[in-house]
């Protein structure tokens, strides 16, 4: 409530926002995303408002406490700072009776494909994210975004093997 209140501009990341868009369940904390030109004075905000806010080893985001959950608050996706333009294309939807700017369904699954790695590879929590969401995509500018990662590329592949998505348009 308290970055909705500033004028900070910040949106709902991560499983949560899969989840309001449709996706599986969650079974993480929630993750909001600022950028990172704004990331320490949404922290004083928030520390301002008597939240327990802190800085974890992780040099990409600080947690926020409120009351016995976590709150992650991101101003880095996979190694690239957040931007304004990122925050821009929001769109508001109701999660849990509140209604929250939620990043685009394609931000959030570049931004999970990207996140693979070698010790992060499971296509199988992949797939039904990308089976609930999949009309919310603009699976091209995926692609565009996650062309560097081979893991994003094999998942990718695997989703037009199995008709999930469309290859990719012509031209």
């Amino acid at each position: 409530m308290a970055l909705k209140e500033s004028d900070i501009p910040f949106a709902l990341t991560g499983g949560y926002a899969i989840w309001a868009r449709g996706g599986p369940e969650p079974s993480h904390d929630v993750d909001f995303v600022v950028a990172s030109d704004d990331a320490a004075r949404a922290f004083e905000i928030l520390e301002g408002r008597g939240l327990k806010a802190v800085h974890p080893p992780e040099d990409w985001l600080f947690k926020v406490y409120v009351d016995e959950a976590m709150v992650d608050v991101l101003f880095e996706a996979n190694g690239e700072p957040m931007t304004h333009d990122v925050l821009a294309d929001v769109e508001q939807i109701e999660v849990e009776s509140v209604m929250m700017p939620v990043l685009s369904a394609t931000v959030l699954m570049a931004h999970r494909l990207n996140a693979m790695e070698e010790h992060a590879c499971d296509f199988g929590r992949q797939l039904p994210v990308a089976r609930a969401v999949r009309e919310q995509v603009d699976w091209d500018e995926v692609r565009d975004a996650t062309a560097h990662n081979p893991y994003a590329t094999a998942l990718l592949f695997l989703l037009e093997r199995l008709e999930v998505i469309a290859p990719r348009a012509a031209g």
